[in-house]
């Protein structure tokens, strides 16, 4: 897995899983085509979990007499590398096609206002400038026979120095762990009931 290449050595790591009662492919694009966005909609929780963590930024933002940016009306995943890594976009650091895709950051999540570090994706592995932490999203599809298939998504961090470990594990005791946990396993669920729709769709057309 590319979180394994990426980050062998990190401070935590957590994988969520669901079973889908449909093929990889269909699975797969049913991923690509996730909105993030609606799953803010259709999970009120991640969505308050979203909502909750950008919030100390908006205020940021309000206290210098800056007009919070507007949001997207839709977001999916590789519409999260579009932005430049210094202003919160993230880098695509491999794709296997029908199987993984991982996306990373490297930022001090900690602060109200995150400050993101500019590198480039093939800088990744090696960056080592003190004081942030080194985030991997990897999300995977792995066929189990039958059209079905597992989905999964493993959250891996690693901080480059002490100081910033320290700042990141309070961070992440304070409840960002179990809201990284809710809110990629509510993306999970989402694509999930859509591969299995679309599926079941063409089985009835089929028959």
């Amino acid at each position: 897995m590319f979180v394994d290449e990426l980050l062998p050595v990190y401070d935590v790591s957590d994988t969520v899983a669901v079973e889908v009662a449909a093929d990889p492919t269909g699975t797969w694009r049913a991923l690509m085509e996730a909105d993030l966005i609606e799953v803010g909609r259709r999970r009120p929780l991640a969505g308050a979990l979203g909502a909750l963590r950008m919030l100390p930024e908006i205020v940021g933002h309000l206290l210098h007499g800056e007009a919070p940016p507007k949001g997207p009306q839709s977001l999916r995943l590789r519409d999260m590398t579009e932005s430049p890594p210094d202003e919160g976009g993230w880098l695509l650091l491999g794709e296997l096609p029908g199987e993984e895709i991982a996306l990373g950051v490297v930022a001090k999540v900690w602060r109200p206002r995150i400050e993101y570090a500019a590198l480039e994706a093939e800088e990744f592995g090696h960056f080592d400038r003190p004081g942030f932490a080194k985030i991997i999203y990897a999300l995977r599809v792995q066929p189990l026979g039958d059209d079905r298939c597992l989905l999964s998504g493993t959250m891996r961090t690693a901080t480059t120095d002490e100081h910033a470990r320290r700042w990141f594990r309070r961070y992440w005791t304070f409840g960002v762990g179990s809201g990284a946990y809710i809110l990629v396993h509510a993306l999970l669920e989402l694509v999930r009931e859509t591969a299995e729709r679309s599926q079941t769709a063409t089985q009835e057309q089929a028959g």
